[in-house]
């Protein structure tokens, strides 16, 4: 049996993949411009990543004698384009350090497979990010 304190790390991953996922299909609804087809289609697909994650989360919740939470976390609307996709580079830069937090939690409690598990999401939020910062032109170095 998990700790509680690991249950309610996941369960706050899974809301804030439930509102990630608001966020993203709700992006995708109002996306608007000259760039907005294949901008769009990314937010889809980002979506759908969510929704993955979000499956992923929740049965790994209830394997470990836990709940999986229903509420999601708040989900960024409004503003254009560029906001737009300001908005969830935020959010996936916000997920990045979460994730690597609870890798490190379930790492402490000798939690192979939850690591796992966490560090494969992290690693599709770092692909998630690096899309956003490629569509807003921003070079690291």
């Amino acid at each position: 049996m998990a700790s509680q304190k690991l249950i309610d790390a996941l369960n706050k991953d899974l809301a804030d993949e439930l509102g990630a996922t608001i966020q993203y299909l709700w992006h995708h609804f109002m996306c608007e411009g000259l760039e907005s087809p294949a901008i769009s289609d990314l937010f889809s697909k980002t979506a759908m990543d969510e929704m993955k994650h979000i499956e992923k989360l929740g049965e790994r919740i209830v394997y470990l004698g836990g709940q999986p939470g229903t509420k999601p976390s708040e989900a960024a609307t409004g503003g254009n384009l560029t906001k737009m996709v300001q908005d969830d580079l935020a959010a996936e830069n916000r997920a990045i350090a979460q994730y690597r937090a609870h890798v490190k939690l379930a790492g402490e409690e000798n939690d192979p497979v939850t690591r796992l598990m966490l560090e494969n999401i992290l690693a599709d939020e770092e692909g998630h990010a690096d899309s956003w910062e490629t569509v807003l032109g921003i070079r690291k170095g």
